[in-house]
């Protein structure tokens, strides 16, 4: 009898085989394929989320032919040794029930902007280098996108960093606003932090950013070049506790970050 692949379930009905125990040869990947399917089915699982990593993708065209539709690729982080090489692998479903719900793949990009306030109320802002076509200069604050795998704190810290050169330390989340229709037609969620400057000596990121300064706080917000948006995010970063980083018991820091107002 031809030995079934090696797999796990998910509380929704879900089947996963091991991507580490499929065979590299297509032809017997077909017919432990095959045979798992059946018994999938005779045993009530719904549907089937098939992992192929790059190094076995000669086994997509077999996947395709029986029945399995892509459903996205990427790399899978990791988040025990940051800095170490990812997975690539290619995600692949197929409805063992007609009609069994199967969730798309990530809708949303991830941002985060930093409200960095000196001693003397000076904000740090930048303006990019890079514009839309015709667009006049204009002073942000530092960020950018969260890097997979990665917390929001430290992304907002690495953000600031990267650009300015100004080491911080991350204080709380005072906002964040949802936006429809962005890159590739996603849909984005952009956090603002409040960090405490641990430096002052600013050194830039000319590949994307054309100035970089530290500017009374009251000045940016008078100034009629800041838009709507931002007056209003720095007002709010300046004006409310926000909500902080907190630990819970029971809960690993590294897979999961969790913000809190304060209690009481």
């Amino acid at each position: 009898m031809t030995e079934l692949l090696e797999s796990t379930t998910n509380p929704f009905g879900g089947i996963i085989p091991n991507p580490q125990g499929l065979p590299p040869d297509p032809n017997d990947f077909r017919d432990r394929l095959a045979q798992s399917l059946t018994s999938w089915r005779e045993q009530g699982y719904k549907a089937v989320w098939l992992e192929v990593p790059i190094g076995l993708s000669v086994l997509v065209p077999v996947a395709v032919a029986a029945g399995f539709a892509f459903h996205h690729s990427g790399e899978r982080p990791n988040l025990y040794s940051p800095g170490m090489e990812d997975d690539q692998y290619l995600m692949m479903t197929l409805q063992l029930e007609p009609g069994a719900f199967i969730p798309p793949f990530a809708t949303h990009y991830i941002g985060v902007g930093g409200v960095v306030l000196n001693d003397a109320r000076e904000l740090l802002v930048v303006c990019e280098r890079h514009r839309n076509p015709g667009q006049p200069p204009f002073y942000k604050l530092p960020g950018g996108a969260v890097h997979p795998g990665e917390h929001l704190a430290d992304a907002a810290i690495r953000e600031v960093l990267e650009e300015t050169g100004i080491h911080t330390r991350f204080e709380a989340l005072a906002c964040f606003r949802h936006w429809h229709g962005y890159r590739y037609g996603k849909s984005d969620i952009y956090f603002v932090a409040r960090l405490s400057p641990l430096s002052n000596e600013i050194t830039m990121q000319v590949e994307e950013i054309e100035e970089c300064l530290w500017m009374p706080v009251d000045d940016y917000l008078d100034s009629e070049a800041t838009s709507i948006f931002n007056r209003r995010i720095v007002k709010a970063a300046l004006d409310h506790p926000g909500i902080r980083p907190e630990s819970l018991q029971g809960f690993d820091d590294r897979e999961r970050e969790f913000f809190m107002p304060p209690l009481g």
